[in-house]
């Protein structure tokens, strides 16, 4: 089974602070296989190499030379338009979840004119609500009572095999979504909205990241366009100049 575009260049593997070499490298073999090429690595840059190239493989030794390290997530995700969060923690502020299958069929769709990134946390904790946030999907594998969580490798295989079979299978007339605002322009949206909103005390001071969150799902439901994105800024300045213009109107 072959991939009929060239759709697993716009995905990426993103490891929040793995904290073992072995398992990034046994990624990036897992990954190759399927036909991702890309891996960035987040939070930590003293990784053994010699550990990585032995788990890796000379197969996927090039994937391994071509590890991106970047010190923050932000910075990692910012040309990001669409991100899947996997994680084996579930509540009610982590959700919703979808299937390896269901975000794989929704990634098809995107990848074609979106960059996108499978995001995995640190092998002990996972992704916390903090990291979580920043994903406009996130999936759950399901396992046996037996074991709760998957070895880093072995959720990074089944999702990225999951992603092959929907590349592989999608149909020339399955509909494309269109090319969407990148993740630093949606956090830059995200953070001039929940200053707007605070002033004018729509979010509740104690909590105001709980009502953002319900706000990143709405506007994560369909994705938006960079022009939608300044749409909604352009709204918060007004919203802001309005609050100030009444303000002094009340201090005449």
């Amino acid at each position: 089974m072959s991939l009929a575009d060239g759709t697993p260049q716009n995905i990426s593997i993103v490891l929040y602070k793995p904290k073992y070499a072995g398992n990034v490298g046994s990624i990036a073999r897992a990954a190759k296989n399927m036909g991702i090429t890309k891996i960035i690595v987040v939070g930590v840059s003293d990784l053994d190499a010699d550990q990585m190239y032995q788990r890796s493989t000379h197969l996927a030794a090039d994937v391994v030379d071509a590890i991106q390290y970047k010190r923050t997530l932000e910075e990692a995700l910012a040309d990001f338009a669409y991100i899947v969060g996997t994680t084996a923690r579930q509540g009610r502020g982590r959700g919703p979840f979808v299937s390896p299958r269901t975000a794989a069929e929704a990634i098809a769709c995107v990848a074609p004119k979106n960059k996108v990134a499978l995001l995995f946390g640190p092998e002990d904790t996972g992704l916390s609500n903090e990291e979580i946030r920043y994903c406009q999907s996130v999936t759950t594998i399901p396992t046996s009572d037996a074991f709760r969580s998957l070895n880093l490798s072995h959720a990074v295989i089944i999702l990225s095999y999951e992603i092959f079979l929907a590349l592989s299978e999608k149909s020339k007339t399955s509909p494309v979504a269109p090319k969407w605002a990148r993740s630093s322009e949606i956090e830059g949206m995200y953070a001039q909205l929940k200053t707007t909103l605070a002033a004018i005390g729509f979010l509740r001071p104690e909590n105001p990241d709980y009502w953002m969150m319900h706000l990143r799902r709405f506007f994560s439901r369909s994705g938006l366009l960079a022009r939608e994105v300044k749409i909604i800024r352009g709204i918060c300045r007004q919203i802001d100049w309005a609050a100030g213009r009444s303000s002094s109107n009340k201090k005449t």
